[in-house]
């Protein structure tokens, strides 16, 4: 935290780099303060929780709102007030001054009660609860600590609970707890039993007790914060057993906490569970290289048990402070607000514990954008200063700065939300600088949506340089977004540079679609050979459109597209689809093909015309088409057949023409295949056929074991055995013989 030269700043952090978030933000009291102090200076002060009460040199005492303007002017003495006090309920105020005069009056009431010693008065405490008629007391100490009880007839009646240990420096009340310090220490004195239950001896008896005075505080009912020269204690009251009390006091005093630290002690005070401590420093000038006094150390430590941990430090420029000593500095605080007062004789600073607004504050100037969102957005019920959007334009524009483009367009997502206005305001921002490509990703496209203009200047962009992201864009964005006719001109005007870009055409068609252009889309498809083509056609029922386009089809995807015809039969007929493919027959068989195997009898006035295209095209699903087709003219398939000499289907068609003789010739002399010449027989089941077969294979060997194996179920065998020659060798006849009896003695 910077000084400024005038010292109008009330801070500055040791190390201005420093990672460390402060814990504490400070302020003057000022408006009737800065006034008082032009003129007088300030001695000593008291804090309640609905005003101030501030004692000055000259011996004024002046009530102050927590602004620091004047409520009330009290003239006391026309020398230093040295102490204030309060009771809990603010009614009541006691004062006493240099010149020994002690005074304990109603702030709203007639109560009054004066008194002038013949020794300067330093410390003064009202009961907490002087309010009430029964807790009529206050004690006051120069050279005595002496007790004033309001007794019978409204008389006031004082007892000395002290002396012989020279003046009384300090005294705090609490409760039934009475802690003050002499020269020699503190005591603590019971107010219910009258006795004192401590006495902590001073570590440093070397520092003059009023220059290096005893700072006391109660941090609750029973724990007093003790800090003197660069010592701290921290008592506890304890009571003791029943069993240990003897002639002892039923109460007793553990200390729980002792350090030393590294500047004497002016004020200490807790803040939860740990201690605001305000320091008198000294330190030697670099240019005289003579001790002087420096700015005053506010600290936060964290108390163990022989030791502390310091969780911040600040030093505080106040004014004045290079002529100020230990004694000057005073550290007053308002339990309920966690505000803490640090008063010199020329300045009154005013420290608070830092809030959410002051943390979001502090993370903007450290430029951690990401937490102070984070932070705003957890704390946006209770934060007064700082809008949510605010920051998280900040945070866009810190990484457009910073160059991380693409992480400034994701995060106007989140920040931007639904106001239109800022995203348009952001897109132009983007567009200025060149980055209008990263921002496309995450530009709204429902609820809300931007004006055409925004959509159209982001595609123009991409058009210009990255056709492929043009491309996506357009698949991404619904067509309503933009002007789709401007569109549709821009990239036709980009096509005729480079006519054959199969990105942009395909873009091309895609814009096409949506505009309801289908035909022109189709043909772009079509010249592409795009898979959508078939979804196309089927979704806007394009089937008028693809009359003339059969062909194309088909070369682009022969399997689609006979499915798809022959699924649309209604809407392109058969012949109108055999017409189409007239001069491409390859195609024409595909189509005619895949109807007959969804039915026979659809095509049946082209069945002639598909035995020539099964033979050119497809030799072996002749012979299932001629064994099918029951609309296939005979002859001129056996025509055909013969023609290209194929011997199987020639086979067949004979023998379904009633040729028998002529089929199993051709098998024996063509195939050469016994074993179908035998199955051939079978089928046929003619005795003359058997005949025929005996006297083809009877002087070739391999044929008459094949007829031995398989003949004994059809023919009499002896038949064949007697017309076998004398001699001839025959593979395998014995296991022929041995079948034939087997089968023989089977059959009977």
């Amino acid at each position: 935290q910077e000084a400024r030269s005038n010292e109008e700043s009330t801070d500055e952090s040791e190390e201005d780099e420093s990672e460390e978030e402060p814990k504490l933000k400070y302020e003057r009291l000022s408006n009737g303060v800065t006034e008082i102090l032009q003129k007088d200076a300030a001695s000593c002060m008291t804090v309640h929780e609905k005003f101030l009460a501030l004692g000055t040199h000259y011996g004024k005492v002046y009530l102050l709102d927590v602004q620091g303007n004047i409520t009330q002017k009290f003239d006391v003495s026309p020398v230093k007030i040295n102490q204030i006090s309060l009771d809990e309920s603010g009614e009541h105020m006691g004062v006493c001054s240099e010149d020994g005069k002690v005074q304990v009056f109603g702030l709203y009431s007639a109560e009054e009660f004066h008194e002038t010693f013949d020794c300067p008065i330093k410390i003064v405490a009202v009961h907490p609860h002087f309010v009430r008629s029964h807790f009529k007391q206050f004690v006051t100490g120069g050279k005595k600590l002496l007790l004033y009880e309001r007794g019978w007839m409204n008389r006031w009646k004082p007892s000395v609970l002290h002396e012989g240990e020279g003046n009384i420096r300090n005294v705090k009340w609490r409760g039934h707890l009475i802690a003050w310090a002499n020269n020699m220490g503190v005591k603590i004195l019971d107010m219910i039993s009258k006795q004192r239950i401590t006495n902590v001896p001073r570590d440093d008896i070397s520092l003059r007790p009023d220059m290096y005075p005893c700072s006391l505080c109660w941090k609750d009912n029973l724990t007093l914060i003790i800090g003197w020269g660069n010592s701290v204690k921290i008592c506890s009251v304890k009571e003791r057993h029943a069993g240990e009390m003897r002639d002892l006091p039923n109460r007793y005093v553990e200390i729980v906490f002792q350090f030393d630290t590294e500047f004497y002690i002016s004020g200490l005070a807790p803040i939860c569970d740990q201690l605001v401590i305000l320091s008198y420093v000294k330190e030697i000038s670099e240019k005289t290289e003579v001790e002087c006094c420096a700015r005053p150390r506010l600290d936060i430590v964290q108390p163990l048990p022989e030791s502390c941990e310091e969780i911040s430090s600040d030093a505080l420029t106040v004014r004045g402070f290079q002529e100020n000593e230990c004694r000057d500095y005073h550290l007053e605080y308002s339990e309920g607000e966690s505000l803490f007062y640090i008063i010199s004789p020329r300045d009154v600073v005013v420290a608070k514990e830092r809030d959410q607004d002051d943390h979001i504050d502090w993370l903007l100037e450290k430029k951690k954008y990401e937490e102070a969102l984070m932070a705003a957005e957890i704390s946006q019920k209770t934060i007064k200063k700082h809008k949510i959007l605010d920051i998280g334009l900040a945070y866009i524009n810190h990484l457009m700065e910073k160059g991380e483009y693409d992480l400034a367009a994701r995060k106007c997502q989140k920040i931007l939300g639904k106001n239109t206005e800022l995203w348009e305001f952001e897109v132009y921002k983007f567009k200025e600088i060149g980055q209008l490509k990263a921002i496309s990703r995450y530009l709204p496209r429902r609820d809300p949506v931007l004006k055409p203009l925004i959509y159209e200047m982001v595609l123009h962009e991409f058009l210009e340089s990255d056709y492929e992201g043009f491309a996506t864009l357009i698949k991404e964005w619904p067509g309503d977004l933009y002007n789709n006719t401007i569109i549709v001109q821009a990239v036709v005007d980009h096509l005729k540079k480079d006519p054959q870009n199969r990105t942009l055409l395909q873009t091309l068609a895609e814009l096409y679609t949506y505009d309801q252009r289908y035909g022109r889309a189709l043909e772009i498809y079509l010249t592409l050979r795009h898979k959508d083509v078939f979804q196309l056609i089927h979704k806007h029922n394009l089937f008028s459109s693809i009359r003339d386009k059969i062909v194309l089809l088909m070369d682009f995807d022969s399997e689609k597209a006979v499915d798809m015809l022959l699924d649309n039969e209604d809407k392109i007929t058969i012949d109108r689809v055999v017409e189409e493919l007239e001069n491409r027959p390859e195609l024409q068989h595909v189509y005619l093909h895949k109807l007959f195997k969804r039915d026979h009898h659809k095509g049946q006035r082209y069945h002639e015309k598909q035995i020539s295209l099964y033979a050119e095209y497809d030799r072996p699903n002749l012979l299932p088409f001629l064994r099918d087709s029951t609309h296939c003219p005979l002859e001129k398939a056996l025509e055909i057949c013969q023609q290209r000499n194929f011997v199987e289907e020639t086979v067949y068609l004979l023998s379904r023409m009633g040729n028998s003789r002529s089929a199993l010739k051709m098998i024996m002399e063509e195939l050469q295949d016994v074993d179908k010449a035998i199955e051939f027989a079978k089928e046929q089941d003619d005795g003359e056929l058997w005949e025929d077969l005996i006297l083809y294979s009877i002087d070739k060997p391999p044929f008459i074991t094949g007829l031995l194996n398989n003949i004994g179920t059809h023919v009499d065998p002896i038949l064949l055995i007697h017309r076998i020659k004398e001699g001839m060798e025959i593979p395998n006849l014995r296991d022929s013989l041995v079948k034939i009896l087997q089968d023989y003695n089977l059959q009977v």
